[in-house]
Formats: C-alpha cells, sequence, structure tokens
C-alpha cells in the first residue's frame, strides 16, 4: 500500500481550547487533528511539572524519531524571554515539550486515550496522525499555539 504525500506545513496551529491542531498552508488550515494536552491544561506553562501545555509562538525545531512515544516533534519552549522570567521568579520552567504520538506499545489505547487530557504538558495525537504530521513537518517550521 502506498503511503499518501501529505503538503509540508507553512505553520502549525494549537488550538487549545478546541483541541484541534491545524496545519497551514499559504495562510489557511489543510489538515486538522484533534489532540490531548497536559492534565492541566487552562493558561500557559509557567514552571515545571504544572502539568500545562504552553501558548506562545515557537519553532518545531527537531524530530525525535526515538522518542518513547510513537515519534515526537520537540517545540523550542521556553523562549528566553521565558526563561528570564523564570529565573526572576526562582522557578525551573521545564522544557522537553513535544509533539507526539502515543506511549510506544500503546498505540492502541488511543482510541480511549485521546478523548482525555493526560499528557504533562506535551501535544499528543494517534500514532497514524503523527505520521502525516510527521511527514508534514520540517524543522523550523514555526508553530503558534492558542490558549
Amino acid at each position: 500500500m502506498k503511503e499518501k504525500t501529505i503538503p509540508k506545513a507553512q505553520k502549525v496551529l494549537i488550538v487549545k481550547s478546541e483541541r484541534k491542531l491545524y496545519l497551514i498552508r499559504n495562510g489557511h488550515p489543510y489538515r486538522e487533528y484533534h489532540i490531548a494536552l497536559g492534565k492541566n491544561p487552562i493558561g500557559p506553562k509557567e514552571r515545571e511539572h504544572d502539568q500545562k501545555t504552553p501558548e506562545g509562538n515557537y519553532t518545531l525545531d527537531f524530530k525525535k524519531p526515538d522518542s518513547s512515544y510513537y515519534r515526537a516533534i520537540h517545540i523550542s519552549y521556553p523562549t528566553p524571554a521565558q526563561k528570564e522570567k523564570a529565573r526572576k521568579r526562582g522557578i525551573n520552567p521545564g522544557g522537553s515539550i513535544m509533539i507526539h504520538g502515543q506511549p510506544n506499545w500503546w498505540g492502541w489505547l488511543s482510541v480511549i486515550r485521546q478523548r482525555f487530557d493526560w499528557t504533562a504538558g506535551c501535544i499528543a495525537v494517534s500514532n497514524g496522525d503523527m505520521d502525516e504530521i510527521w511527514q508534514a513537518v520540517d524543522p523550523g517550521t514555526p508553530i503558534e499555539i492558542r490558549p
């Protein structure tokens, strides 16, 4: 069976309140995916272990094929300004925020898992959706995460 070709995204948009990830090309969404977020999804990430998904503008800066989840694409959180704000408050802003598939060997549970916010702050999709996103996104692609 031949894998379908997905056009390259020029931007990724996450709308947390909709639980949606959109691939954007020429200013318009051309694919959308259901997402699960951190267990505490309201508001922006401020500190390590707050279970929140960041909000703001970042870059998808590298791909991690050997993740403990089915594929992962790293988000450039925290920004230098977020690091400085955390430093002034004496807290760790956290990091290692990714778009990823399901935990390895548990992909079959995505039908259930994706109904709930279950990550530590990452953005989770089904493994099939991750295959499409992986193909469409190159390192350097901008990502906007809205409330």
